[in-house]
This record gives C-alpha cells, sequence and structure tokens, in this order.
C-alpha cells in the first residue's frame, strides 16, 4: 500500500477537517468501524489507519473493526486478512438478519428494516467492546442522496449528521468520509487493490436510493460542483433561509 504526493489534498486533509470541523475524534477514543466489505467501510479503515499510525491528528486512538455476519454466502476471508494485515482483529458478529427480513417479515422495501436492525447490533457490539464511538463509511454522495431522498419522498430539507450521539446505548456515531467523493473512494481502492466483498443482498442496486443516484449523476453533468454546493449550503444555511410558520419577515 503506498502513499502518493497528492493524497493529502485528495483524502486525508479532508477527512482530517471533516474530523476536526465536527469534533469526531477526540483523545483516547476507542472507535469502533462498522466493516459491511463494501468499498466505502474498506476505505475508511485504510485511511483511519493511516491517520491513526501517523497521528495526523495530533493524538492517539484506537480502531475497532467490526462487521456482521448477515447470514448470506459471503466469503470474508479477503476482508479478514486485509483487517489483519494492519494490525487489527475482525470481530465477527453472527446475526440472522437475512432470516429475519426476507424470509420472516418478508419485507417487499427491506432495506429500512435491514438497516435498524444492523446498526442496533453495531452499535451494542461496540459497547460490549469498550468503543465510545461508531465510525460509518458514509461519504459526501450518500449525503446528497439522502438530503434528495428526504426531500422527493418526504418532503424534509434535511440529511444524516456529521456526529450524532445515541442516548439509547451512549455510543456517538461519526463519518469521516463526510467530505469525499465517491469518485475518489473508487479511485484509491483500485489503486491500492483494497479488498471489496461482493453484496449478494437481493435488492442490492435495485432501490430508490439506486435512483437517486442516477438522478444526481445526471445533475452534476450540467452542474459539476453541485456536491460542493451542497456542502456550503449545509454548513453555512440557517433557519432564516426556510419559511416559518406564524412569523413574518422583514423585506428591504
Amino acid at each position: 500500500m503506498g502513499f502518493k504526493k497528492k493524497d493529502n489534498q485528495i483524502y486525508y486533509n479532508p477527512i482530517r477537517r471533516a474530523v476536526l470541523n465536527h469534533q469526531m475524534i477526540q483523545p483516547g477514543d476507542k472507535v469502533a468501524v462498522g466493516m459491511s466489505g463494501g468499498k466505502d467501510s474498506t476505505s475508511l479503515l485504510y485511511f483511519l489507519d493511516m491517520i491513526k499510525k501517523q497521528e495526523r491528528l495530533g493524538f492517539s486512538f484506537d480502531i475497532v473493526p467490526i462487521s456482521l455476519d448477515m447470514a448470506f454466502d459471503m466469503d470474508i476471508q479477503p476482508l479478514t486478512a486485509f483487517v489483519e494485515s494492519l494490525g487489527y482483529s475482525l470481530d465477527v458478529v453472527p446475526t440472522n438478519i437475512a432470516k429475519v427480513v426476507f424470509d420472516i417479515r418478508e419485507e417487499r422495501s427491506p432495506c429500512s428494516l435491514c438497516a435498524k436492525l444492523r446498526r442496533g447490533i453495531l452499535y451494542n457490539r461496540a459497547k460490549e467492546l469498550g468503543c465510545n464511538k461508531v465510525a460509518l463509511g458514509h461519504h459526501l454522495d450518500d449525503a446528497v442522496e439522502t438530503y434528495f431522498m428526504n426531500f422527493l419522498f418526504h418532503g424534509k430539507m434535511a440529511s444524516f449528521e456529521p456526529i450524532s450521539y445515541l442516548t439509547k446505548t451512549n455510543i456517538t456515531l461519526i463519518r469521516p468520509l463526510l467530505y469525499l467523493q465517491e469518485k475518489e473512494i473508487i479511485r484509491m481502492v483500485k489503486r491500492e487493490a483494497l479488498p471489496v466483498i461482493f453484496n449478494p443482498c437481493p435488492v442490492d442496486k435495485k432501490t430508490k436510493r439506486e435512483e437517486v443516484k442516477q438522478l444526481i449523476a445526471g445533475l452534476s453533468d450540467s452542474y459539476p460542483d453541485i456536491r460542493e454546493k451542497f456542502v456550503m449550503g449545509m454548513e453555512q444555511g440557517t433557519i432564516e433561509d426556510f419559511w416559518t410558520k406564524s412569523m413574518s419577515k422583514k423585506e428591504d
């Protein structure tokens, strides 16, 4: 695994900025990294490991990789070997999520229930292992897609938060890849030959999120800076920019 001169500008500076801007990681934190086997979570571990070992935050923290066995037929050996090559041990948690979602509940729109079950098990396992934070591999494109999904399907102008405190488990959820575009992650995965496990989920690439992804791809052809403008709007926008009930605003 190599380090290129432009990696600071493209990868590590944006990750460091996201972490510091939103105070995602503090000295002495024990951070669980949710490992699905996909490109995003694998990249997340790769980047956080480099940041930790090179002390790019100016302090030390611990990393605990966790993967959920969804009861699909998946060969996670490449993922296990990758995690061990970085000096960690992959904690694999057995679950029956696939059976519950597809066989018992026979969900027509299974993604919401699946995500809820996965998150609950991941957070509880992280707590059992002494972690106070859980890092997920959501990137900038995920944030933009979530915003458009909320707007189109729920009439809500919001995306997920960079950092969230979960009162039930006393765990803080963080998203260190928030400022990275998906295309940059794909580029790094190919360059460094990071392992990506095939997703056997029967609804993979057949969801509303996939439709929104294609919508945003089309918009970005005409407006190449749509993702940067999204970050600007989310971080600089104020409540005054929205319509509010029972309130009048003065106009010049």
